[in-house]
């Protein structure tokens, strides 16, 4: 869940980009992402350097919030991912160059994995002398220890992947009454992975930080999440809790054996509670500290979007990129069952309306397609005109309507309880109501908004969702949100379509090891979805994150979307 004006499901978001204030600002261009699979070479470290990176000083954050969870597996959030980098490792991750240039490599592993039946064996091996901050070996006992212990019931949080695709995880519980899970197989410092079915995508899944390893002597399971052990560049020295976290050098790491962390500072001091315009007026004062400071979630604030992008030298030191959340309105296909009323409120959206009142091209970017313009698997197309009439086209719903025997369809619309959602839904509603709808909107707290959603018999026809993929793949983007198998109460399948063709195509494209290939199949799976209109499209966050004159190194990580803070330096 991040943080921000208004929530987002997944672990691959980091906020909102709503506000006020318009900008003429040129919108950022977005293409999917191109994350290759590195070679044994790519994995062995050190990680690309930055140029003219010196080694020494102090950087420091400036957000909104401490993060959630410091145990991998509870960790479900792309900015405590983002941070947590300096000190878990997983057994893959995201190698990044100077430009940008992101592959999937392997991070304690020796690669990226070996493959066999398809997709459905899975085998890694540990590199030799990677050392925990108290000096002990990691141990492929440890890699083990770390996916058995997902089964624990004290992990209430935290993707849930390994547990429904691991053979016999339905039934395993955990490795604290001393039981192994036999479908990890260990031989000499090479653990494999048996599955269920085949999943091509299963090295970049455990790139994500909820798989982290976890040392079994020092795992004290649920206060593990107080206090991680590291074998990253970096250990906690100190912590007070939603104001700061304190990281220094961790002696025993080695640069040669981590090609995704640099490790340039002596320390990182993470600072908390500070929200965006605070951290925003910082980071145009540029004094003191704040000079070596960079921000993970917080962006330019709304208030200060001009004025920053408008200015060419504070322009230089913001990042700006289109995200690979998709906030999109998901239609309830148990209440509005017509596909022709669905196809009617896509044509009458106020795409141009929404985007304004969001600041522009800025921070805001119209979404046609369900997979974003930054992931992999996007395919470009506009079946209901926003491109061509980005105020929508009235007319053509009314027509759409009236072909239904549905003039003057009640709808009932969910928001977010937010002042910058009440103005949306003003604009929807006049929108909708001009095109023949009758609108009903509410407003859901904040808290328990994708509870209320999330529930089968819920009384709305659509809701403001969004969500961002937990991996660069179409299928974390498509499988959590729109296969039927995945309709439950408390689920995302939001708009409960169970539709046969698209199950069947969603099934036929994870088995697919072919990236090209695969990327076609789920572009193809995404305009399947929107010819069924099973929700509105509504847009793509632009993120512009902010950072300090004496910061170098900024660079994006498109494969944990987010700030590649292992790469950054403190200017001499």
């Amino acid at each position: 869940m991040a943080a921000g004006a208004s929530t987002v499901l997944s672990a691959c978001s980091s906020g909102n980009a709503g506000g006020s204030g318009g900008s003429s600002t040129k919108a950022p261009q977005g293409k999917a992402a191109e994350i290759t699979v590195g070679t044994k070479a790519d994995s062995a470290g050190p990680a690309p350097e930055m140029p003219g990176a010196v080694k020494g000083g102090t950087i420091y954050t400036l957000d909104q919030i401490d993060f959630d969870h410091l145990d991998p597996a509870q960790i479900y959030s792309s900015y405590t991912g983002a941070g947590s980098v300096l000190f878990l490792r997983g057994l893959t991750g995201y190698r990044v160059d100077s430009k940008g240039n992101t592959t999937l490599v392997g991070d304690l592993a020796t690669d990226a994995g070996t493959v066999k039946d398809g997709g459905k064996t899975w085998s890694f091996t540990l590199k030799d002398g990677v050392k925990w901050e108290d000096g002990a070996d990691v141990t492929i006992d440890d890699v083990r220890h770390t996916f058995e212990r997902l089964f624990a019931d004290f992990v209430t949080e935290g993707p849930r992947y390994p547990q429904g695709w691991l053979e016999g995880g339905d039934k395993y519980k955990g490795p604290y009454e001393g039981k192994h899970l036999s479908s990890l197989e260990v031989d000499g410092s090479t653990i494999t992975f048996r599955l269920k079915e085949a999943h091509a995508d299963f090295p970049f899944m455990l790139a994500m930080r909820g798989f982290a390893i976890v040392p079994k002597k020092h795992d004290t399971q649920k206060k593990y999440d107080k206090r991680p052990y590291s074998c990253g560049p970096y250990k906690i020295q100190s912590r007070s809790i939603d104001k700061s976290l304190t990281l220094v050098r961790n002696e025993h790491w080695e640069a040669d054996k981590d090609p995704v962390r640099n490790g340039y500072p002596d320390k990182v001091v993470m600072q908390f509670g500070f929200q965006s315009l605070a951290s925003t007026d910082r980071y145009i004062a540029d004094s003191g500290n704040d000079q070596f400071s960079l921000s993970l979630l917080n962006e330019v604030a709304p208030e200060r979007i001009s004025k920053v992008l408008g200015d060419a030298t504070l322009k230089k030191r913001v990042l700006t990129q289109v995200d690979t959340t998709c906030y999109y309105f998901p239609i309830n296909l148990t209440r509005v069952k017509d596909v022709k009323v669905r196809q009617a409120l896509n044509w009458a959206w106020p795409a141009a309306q929404l985007k304004q009142l969001r600041g522009g091209s800025a921070v805001t970017a119209t979404a046609t397609t369900i997979i974003s313009p930054l992931t992999p698997g996007h395919t470009d197309f506009d079946l209901y005109g926003k491109k061509t009439k980005p105020m929508g086209d009235p007319e053509k719903a009314k027509a759409l309507l009236k072909e239904a025997g549905a003039e003057g369809q009640k709808i009932v619309i969910a928001f977010q309880q937010s002042d910058q959602a009440v103005k949306s839904a003003v604009t929807i509603k006049t929108a909708l109501t001009k095109a023949g709808f009758d609108v009903v909107t509410q407003q859901v707290d904040k808290t328990t908004f994708y509870s209320q959603i999330g529930q089968l018999d819920n009384k709305f026809d659509m809701f403001a969702a969004g969500w961002g993929p937990d991996w660069p793949a179409g299928y974390a983007v498509i499988q959590p949100c729109w296969d039927g198998s995945q309709i439950a109460d408390g689920g995302v399948n939001w708009s409960q379509l169970n539709n046969t063709s698209v199950n069947k195509a969603i099934t036929a494209a994870t088995a697919i090891t072919d990236p090209d290939k695969a990327n076609a199949a789920w572009g193809a799976i995404d305009k399947q979805i929107m010819e069924l209109a099973a929700c509105v499209p509504d847009y793509n966050p632009v993120r512009n994150y902010f950072y300090g004159s004496k910061v170098g190194g900024v660079v994006y990580n498109a494969g944990d979307t987010c700030v590649a803070i292992g790469k950054v330096f403190a200017k001499a």
